[in-house]
């Protein structure tokens, strides 16, 4: 009768033990599910972070290229230059850019209008003298010029559009010659314009992207250990470059 009772007694204590594994085992499987989902959680919320960061910091870029609103012509009586004027064809140029001499092409077949409101300004001695007030370098990689007031919010007295010659993926490649303008506003620009000193992808918006006039032919890697590779006066990614950058020269032919 003891026997009997001993293996009763065994046989709870093991049924006991495997239950008490099985429950352990199963606990176990909860709690790695658990530090699973809440690793994602981490994971997701980090993801959001980076993200929204990243998309302040490139909008921050982005709107650099967006001058101040320009008068049109019915408010000034001044029209943008006739499209004729850029004759159809390229048209080569130079500049002294803060010292750096640069040599370039405008484009007057694909961007008629744009080219013809270049050459007129340059031909009647607009830009000389004129600052290059804005300097990106991060994300967009931009030196924005052609700005009378030196601060983003001027022009020629006139602003045309709509928008010609932009990429149709969005990438400028380095030594791309872009006209800026409003955000969403493809007939206001004017005489400021944006020097790509490094590839770039700048997103269109409902206006399109940015009207392409030409690029660098000569001078960009000078302009770039010059200008642009020092920085920005603020020492932020945005702003007024360190080093002062005046057109002391323009001539197109």
């Amino acid at each position: 009768m003891a026997q009997k009772n001993e293996n009763r007694v065994s046989k709870d204590v093991l049924n006991r033990a495997k239950t008490y594994e099985e429950r352990k085992a199963a606990h176990e499987k909860a709690l790695q599910k658990k530090r699973r989902i809440q690793k994602t959680a981490v994971w997701s919320s980090a993801l959001v972070v980076v993200l929204a960061l990243g998309l302040g910091i490139f909008s921050a870029v982005f709107t650099t290229l967006n001058p101040a609103p320009l008068p049109t012509a019915s408010e000034t009586g001044v029209s943008a230059p006739d499209p004729t004027l850029s004759e159809n064809r390229t048209w080569t140029g130079s500049m002294n850019v803060a010292g750096v001499p640069i040599t370039f092409e405008l484009d007057g077949a694909a961007s008629p209008q744009a080219v013809a409101s270049t050459v007129s300004l340059v031909n009647s001695g607009f830009y000389e003298g004129i600052s290059c007030h804005r300097l990106t370098t991060e994300g967009i990689y931009v030196l924005q010029c052609g700005d009378p007031n030196g601060d983003g919010s001027g022009g020629p007295g006139y602003s045309y559009g709509p928008v010609e010659n932009a990429p149709t993926d969005d990438f400028y490649p380095a030594g791309t010659i872009a006209m800026a303008r409003q955000g969403g506003n493809g007939s206001s620009m004017g005489s400021q314009f944006f020097i790509v000193y490094q590839d770039s992808t700048i997103p269109s918006d409902d206006a399109g992207g940015y009207t392409v006039i030409g690029r660098i032919t000569s001078g960009l890697p000078e302009l770039i250990s010059t200008v642009t590779s020092q920085g920005t006066e603020n020492g932020g990614t945005d702003g007024k470059p360190k080093v002062p950058v005046t057109i002391t020269s323009i001539s197109v032919q």
